[in-house]
């Protein structure tokens, strides 16, 4: 790949190239490109090239940059300079074109793609493949990048995209601000704030980790000195160098400067997404603390917003819980699972000009259902769009050292205040260790929360998407020291509880609402994860904020926390309730 962004990089991509029996130049077949997640070899795709594979599809699945391909060039973070022409050249290559350089690692013969159904005649571009992108993760994002670099150009050589658990914007992915999302919510179309965020600490180390030692293995020799320093310090880490500026920023004064959250927008589709025209289908993970539900909101809407086709699943698989329930997505046999016949009818008819349109839908996975019938066709329900149910509104009432009640209405409202402290940038409260673990105890030691429960509940509530709380802080301090800028403004952690008739807590796939509030003394409205829950009957629904996470780099110094519920005082948490 040649003239990769400003400095006008050469790399080399290390691909395969899977072609079906009876796919010839004189039979050619529809294609698809694949990218790995991020740490992985291009061997990820592996399972969706054979099978899709076996319903005609060419596929070419290569290794992203920066991983380990046998090549220093370093990770990109999915940038439309980098990555995006990288694919880009990609698609040409599968289009036909002979001045994309590959060479056969086993022969060592040039090898030309002709079995690959070609488009020039009908959209006038040259080496134009029938072709769609799959991929999760970094594998996602990247078919964003390049789709917008085709549609810049003029040349939209993509037909179709299937991103999953990925991302909408990079800066609220690893440094979230739920108090200041536009509108309140995701579903504006977008989650980037104009206030930094709270540190996802956690997560940003084993990206550090995982980018560092795939740069290691690509060395040519451990023992070559100079090797080792430009992967250490000119190729920062094997990262590009505003990745590392960002990550000692943020050691050093517990946020990202503006100048960082702007780089990592600028790799996300939130600041190109007037150029993804193409048919999408948004998959995104329920059990997933890294891109979370409200980033596909975000997407799917400013891409609806601007009438480009896309569909909207929320399946029950993430980033912390990596495994499709038995029947929700088989990559070998796709025809075989639930997922993957929607992949299949995306793509026979918007790549391969087959079979009827796909309607525009949101699904979504009841892990309820599926308990109860272990069937996932039943577990998983559909409507035309998102958001989907009615708003119940509830409202804080009382209060005491560890909170108060949720109430239906502002009459039942009972005068009283909370209070709670932070005490510690890391912690002491815990609710997950990024990706690792998942299975501790959630902990709100005392002194460092507050919950408002509402009474047991006399039948199921069945939530579907992101509740927001809105809410009167009193901080003087904070107050006081927001005008200092971010080190001074208050950190907050908002999150929903299941509790047990028994007072076991769940916390719903370990999902948490972080943010960084500009103004404490004015009302703030934090949107909380995005989940599809069942409260049983019996069971409590409780709202919580806390001082700290121990997944999350929190405020520098102590910060004192009070709310008080009464006249006058807007305290209330919004539900969206499917019946």
């Amino acid at each position: 790949m040649t003239g990769l962004g400003p400095e006008q990089r050469t790399c080399q991509i290390d691909a395969d190239l899977y072609v079906p029996a009876g796919v010839t130049e004189r039979r050619p077949g529809p294609a698809l490109l694949a990218t790995n997640g991020f740490g992985g070899t291009k061997a990820d795709q592996a399972d969706f090239a054979q099978g899709f594979g076996e319903h005609g599809y060419v596929t070419l699945s290569y290794t992203g940059l920066g991983f380990v391909d046998g090549d220093l060039c370093p990770i990109t973070l999915d940038d439309r300079e980098h990555d995006g022409a990288a694919a880009s050249q990609l698609l040409r290559f599968l289009g036909g074109d002979r001045t994309i350089v590959a060479v056969d690692d086993a022969t060592g013969e040039r090898v030309h793609v002709d079995q690959v159904i070609r488009e020039d005649r009908r959209t006038k571009v040259p080496h134009d493949p029938a072709v769609g992108m799959v991929g999760g993760s970094y594998g996602g994002q990247i078919q964003f990048a390049a789709t917008a670099v085709e549609h810049a150009a003029g040349t939209d050589r993509l037909d179709a995209i299937v991103p999953m658990i990925t991302w909408n914007d990079l800066s609220y992915s690893l440094n979230p601000d739920n108090s200041g999302i536009p509108g309140g919510t995701a579903g504006s179309g977008s989650v980037s704030t104009a206030n930094t965020g709270v540190f996802t600490y956690q997560w940003s180390l084993l990206f550090t980790a995982l980018g560092f030692a795939n740069g290691v293995q690509d060395l040519p020799a451990l023992s070559d000195p100079a090797q080792v320093r430009n992967l250490a310090q000119q190729n920062c880490l094997n990262f590009d160098a505003p990745v590392c500026a960002a990550l000692a920023e943020v050691a050093t004064t517990g946020f990202a400067s503006q100048s960082s959250v702007e780089f990592l927008r600028s790799n996300s589709v939130a600041s190109y997404v007037s150029d993804v025209r193409v048919p999408t289908l948004l998959a995104q993970g329920q059990a997933d603390t890294l891109f979370n539900l409200q980033e596909s909101v975000a997407t799917y809407a400013a891409l609806r917003e601007q009438g480009t086709p896309v569909s909207l699943v929320w399946q029950s698989w993430g980033h912390s819980g990596l495994g499709p329930q038995p029947g929700e997505l088989d990559e070998r046999n796709p025809e075989a699972s639930y997922q993957g016949r929607q992949v299949l009818g995306w793509f026979d008819h918007y790549v391969r000009g087959r079979g009827p349109a796909p309607e525009p839908v949101f699904d979504y996975y009841r892990d309820w259902v599926m308990e109860e019938t272990g069937d996932v066709e039943q577990a998983y329900a559909s409507a035309p769009f998102y958001p989907v149910g009615t708003e119940r509104t509830l409202h804080l009432s009382g209060g005491g050292l560890q909170g108060g009640e949720l109430v239906d209405s502002p009459a039942q409202v009972v005068p009283g205040t909370s209070a709670y402290s932070s005490v510690a940038p890391f912690g002491p409260n815990y609710t997950e260790t990024s990706f690792l673990d998942q299975s501790g105890p959630v902990t709100d030691p005392p002194g460092t929360a507050i919950r408002f429960s509402t009474p047991p509940l006399p039948e199921p509530l069945d939530v579907v998407g992101s509740p927001r709380l809105t809410v009167q802080l009193d901080a003087p301090a904070v107050a006081a020291s927001q005008l200092t800028g971010p080190a001074g403004q208050l950190v907050v952690y908002a999150k929903v509880y299941d509790v047990g008739p028994e007072g076991a807590i769940e916390l719903p796939h370990r999902l948490i609402s972080p943010a960084r509030v500009s103004d404490v003394t004015k009302p703030v409205t934090i949107e909380l994860p995005g989940i599809v829950h069942r409260f049983e009957a019996g069971h409590r629904l409780a709202v919580v904020l806390a001082g700290g996470d121990l997944a999350y780099r929190g405020s520098t110094v102590p910060q004192q926390v009070g709310l008080a519920t009464g006249p006058g005082r807007t305290q209330q948490l919004t539900v969206p309730v499917v019946d």
